[in-house]
């Protein structure tokens, strides 16, 4: 039985991986002034987004509507998919998940929607491990226990130059706890539960990714992984951390190249300029 991924643009998934595998992603939207572009758009580029939050221009995000995940789920029917499994962010994050549960009563075919817990391309590995599991002969059911089981084990970490984009956009979540007013500070955030929570508080930006740079390694552990090191508008600090990590966990990585590329523009709208994240995601 035909079994089709479905997941959202937060995932950040390649665009050749995702087609490679046959995932369908359902863009989010970005709003820039008055003006609401999907991602992944010429109009919604990271770069775009990280220009308009320097310049103060207004920029929030909205989920995609239940109709065009609904659209999702037909194109996928028409494709002769006879099921569904639906990867999402975190619930608590966003509505997506919302809006996937919402257009499943109404698809052509059944419909298993996964809440991740999960932002970014933790996402995406969930949603890969589900395609993974169908590629085996997996049952819907097993498949969407698969994406979770990956999800929950993956460890998404971040530096932020500054906590104000979270603050803005409300998804600052239990680190505004621990941090306060210090909007000086140079946190470490990771999510947790499906929320964003705090890690540490460091002064200075070098010292704030070398310690990301630990927590990666600890992460890691002796187990294989997959990697992604992800970045709003801080290519050069990126780069140099993923050639860090690449010889730091080359045991871990098994010969398999690590990711590294600019963050979404929505999950960039929220955390800024200078935001540098770590995916570590263990292989099972």
């Amino acid at each position: 039985m035909s079994v089709a991924v479905v997941t959202d643009s937060t995932a950040t998934l390649p665009a050749e991986v995702a087609a490679q595998r046959g995932i369908l992603v359902v863009p989010l939207q970005v709003v820039i002034g008055a003006r609401s572009f999907d991602e992944g758009s010429q109009e919604a580029t990271p770069d775009k987004v990280a220009q308009a939050l320097r310049e103060f221009k207004p920029v929030s995000t909205s989920r995609p509507a239940p109709a065009a995940m609904l659209d999702a789920y037909e194109r996928a029917a028409l494709a002769g998919a006879k099921q569904i499994v639906s990867v999402h962010i975190s619930g608590d994050m966003s509505g997506t998940f919302e809006s996937a549960q919402l257009a499943a009563r109404d698809a052509p075919v059944r419909v298993e929607c996964v809440d991740s817990r999960q932002v970014g391309v933790a996402t995406g590995y969930a949603a890969l491990a589900a395609a993974d599991a169908i590629g085996q002969g997996a049952s819907v059911e097993a498949a969407a226990e698969a994406a979770r089981r990956r999800a929950d084990a993956s460890r998404s970490l971040f530096y932020v130059d500054t906590l104000e984009y979270l603050r803005r956009g409300g998804r600052i979540g239990t680190a505004s706890a621990l941090f306060g007013g210090a909007l000086a500070v140079k946190p470490l955030l990771q999510i947790e539960d499906g929320v964003v929570a705090p890690l540490e508080k460091v002064r200075t930006s070098t010292r704030a990714l070398a310690r990301l740079e630990e927590l990666a390694v600890e992460a890691a552990g002796g187990a294989p992984i997959d990697l992604c090191v992800a970045h709003l508008a801080n290519p050069d600090r990126a780069g140099a951390l993923v050639e860090r990590l690449t010889d730091r966990l080359a045991g871990n990585l098994e010969g398999r190249e690590p990711w590294c590329g600019e963050l979404g523009a929505v999950l960039g709208a929220h955390v800024g300029p200078g935001m540098i994240a770590v995916c570590v995601s263990p292989r099972r």
